[in-house]
């Protein structure tokens, strides 16, 4: 499976709280898209709900991200990137199921596994870098 890239360039004015700036939503967006392409590999009734579920949950990374990023304070955006978190983990799920059951080819599943390892580390650390910001505002008032 060849790798997409993070993101194509958008031309367009982008607000303060543009979610398509973050690097960790283009490579969500990227890994939920090589999860569609792969998922086509997936074929059989056998396979349905796997294939629904892998596409499903990696989907749901980027667009946590995105609706996160849409909210008013960065407690709300926190709080949906801990659901995308929650949403990697659940990618990581399936696609090790996926390998396991050989539903997927080791170099498939490897690629996927790199994205999804990538971009829940990128999660925890700007979770952590807000909730840093935020702890300090607070001490500082």
């Amino acid at each position: 499976m060849k790798q997409v890239p993070a993101v194509r360039p958008i031309v367009e004015s982008f607000s303060v709280a543009d979610f398509k700036k973050l690097l960790v939503w283009q490579k969500a967006h990227a890994l939920a898209v090589n999860a569609s392409i792969v998922s086509g590999h997936l074929r059989g009734p056998a396979h349905s709900s796997l294939r629904s579920q892998l596409v499903r949950a990696a989907m749901s990374i980027d667009a946590n991200i995105s609706e996160g990023r849409s909210r008013p304070t960065q407690r709300e955006f926190v709080r949906y990137l801990n659901i995308a978190i929650s949403s990697a983990s659940e990618v990581e799920s399936h696609i090790l199921m996926a390998r396991d059951t050989r539903a997927l080819s080791d170099a498939d599943s490897q690629i996927l596994m790199e994205q999804v390892v990538e971009v829940r580390r990128m999660l925890y650390g700007l979770t952590k870098h807000i909730q840093n910001t935020l702890n300090q505002k607070k001490s500082d008032s």
